[in-house]
């Protein structure tokens, strides 16, 4: 796994996979050229080469999620005060999270990603400071995790919840099939 990510990692060994974690080291660029969905794909695609070219006869994954407000991407917040403006700017509204994943095996890359719809409650100033104050924000796209304190911010999502974690399950396991992988668990 071409990440140092604790969510991706637990769910990876959840299927019955021995994973070794090996960060990328690849850092993630602005790129105002690329739409959200490019940009995740971008980034997930670098990750994985990062990785790979030094891992050639290995299964590599990597991953990248960005959250997508009106075509603006929302990364990972800078500091308090960018996670302060990422959720003000998602209070009360739906957004959508892109994850993209890349595969590398066999010399070949495969890229896939999966969006799901994310609609927050009108959020209280207070609460939003209660939650930075958590420290949770500041390693999450859009400045919050679904998986944890920050699923009392969401009023609903339309799609693959784990997407909106940051690894969509079933799109991975699907792919790993169509690349002539069989999983432990799911064969």
């Amino acid at each position: 796994m071409a990440s140092a990510s604790p969510r991706r990692l637990e769910l990876l060994r959840s299927l019955g996979l021995d994973v070794r974690v090996v960060p990328s080291g690849y850092h993630e660029p602005a790129r105002p050229d690329l739409s959200p969905l490019d940009l995740a794909r971008d980034h997930a695609r670098a990750k994985c080469e990062a990785v790979a070219i030094r891992f050639p006869n290995d299964v590599v994954v990597a991953a990248d999620t960005v959250v997508d407000l009106d075509g603006t991407a929302y990364n990972k917040p800078l500091d308090a005060d960018d996670a302060r403006r990422m959720l003000r700017g998602l209070s009360g509204r739906t957004h959508t999270v892109h994850t993209a994943l890349a595969i590398s095996a066999a010399g070949t890359l495969s890229l896939e990603s999966e969006s799901t719809r994310v609609t927050f409650f009108d959020l209280e100033p207070a609460e939003i400071d209660r939650y930075i104050e958590s420290g949770e924000p500041f390693d999450k796209a859009g400045a919050y995790g679904i998986q944890a304190h920050g699923a009392s911010l969401v009023e609903r999502i339309d799609g693959d919840f784990y997407t909106v974690m940051g690894f969509p399950l079933a799109r991975f396991v699907r792919t790993l099939r169509r690349l002539g992988f069989v999983l432990p668990i799911t064969n």
